[in-house]
């Protein structure tokens, strides 16, 4: 292991040791936060009982699904907009001003157009991601070497071809910077969503044990979202760290 992995437990470590040290001196009292060690007695207590497998499932294929859409679309719309200069120069500033926009005020249209569901959640996740997955694609197409579009252009291949054979393979690496921040808000407008679109997912029920003052449940919820989005990047970094290596050989 690297010395800036050791020295990364050291601080997650060092954290949880303090925070765990805080709440059982009563410095935190538990009516504000419970005890990490806790936090990971009452996940585990759930996950063993199965009382939410479902709203798990449904958030994590929430996710997924706006992750999905959000990279796919995001890619083809980074595509068609680097494809026509005078399009880019009109948009890129919208775009580079897109998070100064509140973007759950819009959820009461999502109802009116998706109903009550997944799609409007599914819809807030991809409106929150999208965005960072185009910017993501400019970059990574601005980066790519000419004589690649050069040899595609001699090969006579389609555009099409041309940007699943030669420019999405080239672009990988700076598209999978945009890839680990589609997952991140994906997370964030999917959990956030539930807590005002659902009656069911993680967002819902952390809202639920919040509202009924079950610290145990609630923590241990947010406990679940946060290791399963530090093992899902920890995931996305490895596989960046690679395709970096890759690129700078």
């Amino acid at each position: 292991m690297k010395l800036e992995s050791w020295i990364r437990l050291a601080v997650v470590a060092g954290s949880v040791g303090a925070i765990e040290l805080l709440c059982r001196t009563g410095v935190i009292p538990n009516s504000v936060m419970i005890p990490p060690s806790d936090m990971a007695l009452a996940l585990a207590s759930i996950l063993s009982s199965g009382e939410m497998t479902g709203d798990i499932v449904s958030t994590f294929t929430n996710v997924a699904l706006a992750t999905l859409i959000t990279v796919v679309l995001g890619f083809v719309l980074g595509q068609s907009i680097h494809a026509v200069p005078w399009l880019r120069a009109s948009i890129e500033p919208l775009l580079a001003s897109y998070y100064s926009v509140p973007t759950f005020m819009f959820y009461p249209v999502f109802i009116v157009l998706f109903g009550i569901g997944r799609a409007p959640i599914v819809a807030i996740a991809v409106l929150l991601a999208i965005v960072a997955m185009i910017m993501s694609t400019l970059n990574g197409l601005d980066r790519i070497p000419a004589v690649l579009r050069k040899t595609a252009h001699i090969y006579r291949m389609s555009r099409v071809a041309t940007a699943l054979l030669i420019e999405l393979p080239a672009a990988a690496p700076y598209l999978f910077t945009g890839m680990k921040l589609v997952v991140a808000y994906a997370f964030i407008g999917v959990i956030a969503s539930e807590f005002i679109l659902s009656g069911s997912g993680l967002g819902y029920r952390i809202a639920y044990a919040y509202n009924n003052f079950e610290n145990g449940k609630m923590y241990g919820l947010m406990l679940l979202v946060l290791v399963s989005v530090t093992l899902v990047n920890s995931g996305l970094n490895a596989i960046d760290n690679r395709l970096q290596a890759r690129r700078r050989r």
